[in-house]
């Protein structure tokens, strides 16, 4: 099968989603997403961050498809045609997206874990959501304790189900899951539960927002202030290879590897990730982790090529009075015959 996506046309197998074959593609014409996960089955198609415009429906029908289409959910049809980053009307509709799921989010990325690394802060800054429409008062509810390491702000949950599909697929019992309907919907355990078994550690990776947190790490250092390593250990639970966040020779956190959509590549246990922290040399360092994805955590990073910034100033505009500065920077105050004369004056000199 053949897309064509944003001019740049590939070939994929029957069942591949538009997104998958946008990631194909790479670059800007990859859409950005909140619910899907590569890694879980049925997992995509809740948050409408990934829509795209189909201007061609395939060779058979080539009609353009009315509506924007979920590119996580939609399937590729021979000689499609779709729009991704070239479309004014898949953009707009992202941005108003993201408005829309920022509406019950608080600004709290100041006190936040996940500030840094958010993929709703990454959305936001990318779509230039800097300000609110929304006066209505917000839904809140108070943190909540839903296992020995897990700690659960609703206040920042966008519900996008991928803990609830991870517990359903990755561990033996479910015991949370989304309650009520509509407005009042939020995630919560099972009168009496608590998410308590060997992987439920996973469920803080695959968060997007910071409605999951590690209390083993809740509000010990900003993660800009850690320094990530590859490391592995011998683990009869899993593949034992991690990234551990490390301020000096102190091991903070320790979190699964993550690719450059920010999806886990490997599961890990809550040995490995909760019990290994006190003593480094449980642990096989490979080396220094590079940032996956690009985000506000390396905006500025030291990877990337910086241009050196020159500013054009006058040779006087450091030296005389104040009044003499605010002439040289505002052109629509010239500089009179008698102080041109003596500029010219002190330069000859």
């Amino acid at each position: 099968m053949k897309i064509n996506i944003d001019g740049h046309i590939i070939e994929v197998d029957p069942g591949t989603t538009i997104l998958q074959a946008a990631r194909m593609i790479g670059g800007p014409s990859v859409p950005p997403t909140m619910c899907y996960y590569s890694k879980l089955d049925d997992c995509g198609g809740k948050c409408r961050c990934c829509l795209v415009e189909v201007t061609k429906g395939s060779e058979k029908d080539p009609r353009p498809m009315p509506k924007l289409q979920p590119s996580c959910v939609t399937a590729v049809q021979d000689g499609m045609e779709v729009k991704s980053a070239t479309s004014e009307r898949a953009l707009k509709a992202r941005r108003s997206v993201s408005e829309f799921l920022l509406i019950n989010h608080p600004l709290d990325c100041p006190v936040c874990d996940q500030a840094g690394e958010c993929d709703l802060q990454n959305l936001a800054y990318g779509n230039e959501n800097y300000k609110s429409r929304f006066k209505e008062q917000k839904r809140t509810f108070e943190p909540e304790d839903i296992g020995p390491y897990i700690q659960l702000h609703m206040n920042r949950c966008i519900l996008c189900y991928r803990c609830v599909k991870l517990a359903d697929q990755l561990t033996q019992e479910r015991v949370h899951g989304v309650i009520c309907r509509g407005d009042h919907a939020q995630i919560s355990t099972y009168v009496s539960r608590a998410i308590d078994n060997d992987f439920s550690g996973n469920v803080i990776d695959v968060c997007p927002v910071g409605a999951l947190t590690d209390k083993t790490f809740r509000f010990k250092s900003r993660v800009w202030f850690n320094k990530p390593f590859n490391a592995h250990r011998d683990c009869p639970k899993c593949s034992g290879k991690v990234v551990l966040w490390m301020f000096g020779d102190t091991i903070q956190r320790v979190t699964a590897r993550k690719d450059e959509y920010h999806e886990v590549e490997d599961f890990i246990c809550n040995e490995c990730r909760f019990e290994h922290k006190e003593n480094v040399e449980d642990w096989v360092i490979e080396g220094p982790r590079k940032f996956e994805k690009f985000s506000v955590i390396n905006a500025n990073n030291y990877t990337r090529p910086l241009k050196k910034v020159k500013i054009e100033v006058d040779d006087l505009t450091l030296e005389g009075r104040k009044q003499d500065e605010k002439k040289i920077s505002m052109k629509s105050s010239p500089y009179d015959e008698d102080e041109l004369n003596a500029i010219n004056e002190v330069k000859g000199e």
